[in-house]
């Protein structure tokens, strides 16, 4: 994920979030036997940005009319320090005209830019080079997160001719977000009917989750990608027009984020460098 204004950051919010690009970062994640996680809170000095190209201190992301090239030099956090480098290539079958308000007001935005992509993943370590199903959306915002929201989850699953992603939310006014769309390989997108949600398993955190799923379905966890106090990825198996498909799922416990006493412990994983020179 590529940040200006580093949501998760606690450093961007200790500076009264006044200034995004004094806060800008590329955050890698890798899974399984030997996982790392990066996320580097970088000030303004390690900004660089072409209509083509946004760069970070040591990595950047290139758009090259076809694919997108991210280029990674990074150091993971505790607990294994160790440096994360390679590259990842992202191809859309398509780019969507789709986006779609998160709040009435549009001070929250989801944009996904190619639901359906070939990804080609080569990073410098054992086991951390595959070829296969990718994604790409972008979020924009004016206003923190957790000024508007409680809770949300998304999910995204590939699906016969495409994937389908479902956005739900709870608004701390009282109201909600349940949107549902399909999207096709030519980049056509569709809203579809909201099949039901189901909850499963909470996370190591004790997060609740739930999905979307035909009548019936029972969504499991098939693999855990990262847990926190406030946050859960996963991998998660479900039922879609009697389909099982496991896509990548997301539950997010903002009245957790919102807690003072979260920040310190952030801040062990989100190193500040506020200087950069090229």
């Amino acid at each position: 994920m590529a940040f200006i204004g580093s949501v998760f950051s606690p450093w961007y919010r200790w500076s009264g979030r006044r200034d995004p690009e004094d806060h800008v970062c590329i955050n890698v994640a890798t899974y399984g036997p030997g996982g790392r996680f990066t996320m580097t809170d970088r000030g303004r000095p390690a900004l660089r940005q072409t209509p083509d190209r946004f760069t970070v201190g040591p990595s950047s992301l290139h758009w090259d009319g076809q694919t997108l090239v991210i280029d990674i030099n990074e150091v993971s956090a505790p607990p294994v320090i160790s440096r994360v480098r390679g590259q990842i290539r992202l191809t859309p079958s398509a780019v969507t005209d789709r986006e779609l308000l998160l709040t009435p007001d549009g001070a929250h935005v989801w944009r996904p830019f190619a639901p359906v992509s070939d990804i080609s993943v080569a990073l410098e370590a054992p086991g951390w080079q595959w070829d296969g199903h990718g994604y790409f959306d972008a979020n924009f915002g004016t206003r923190a997160l957790e000024e508007d929201f409680s809770y949300w989850t998304w999910g995204r699953f590939p699906s016969l001719g495409g994937s389908t992603c479902f956005y739900d939310a709870q608004r701390l006014d009282g109201s909600s977000l349940a949107h549902g769309f399909h999207f096709a390989p030519d980049g056509a997108a569709h809203a579809i009917p909201l099949p039901d949600r189901h909850q499963f398993r909470r996370s190591l955190w004790a997060i609740r989750r739930d999905t979307r799923g035909d009548p019936g379905a029972q969504p499991r966890q098939v693999m855990n990608m990262l847990d926190a106090p406030f946050y859960s990825r996963s991998l998660v198996e479900t039922t879609l027009g009697g389909e099982k498909t496991v896509g990548v799922h997301e539950a997010l416990d903002l009245r957790r984020f919102r807690s003072a006493l979260l920040k310190p412990m952030l801040a062990v994983r989100v190193p500040r460098r506020r200087n950069w020179r090229f």
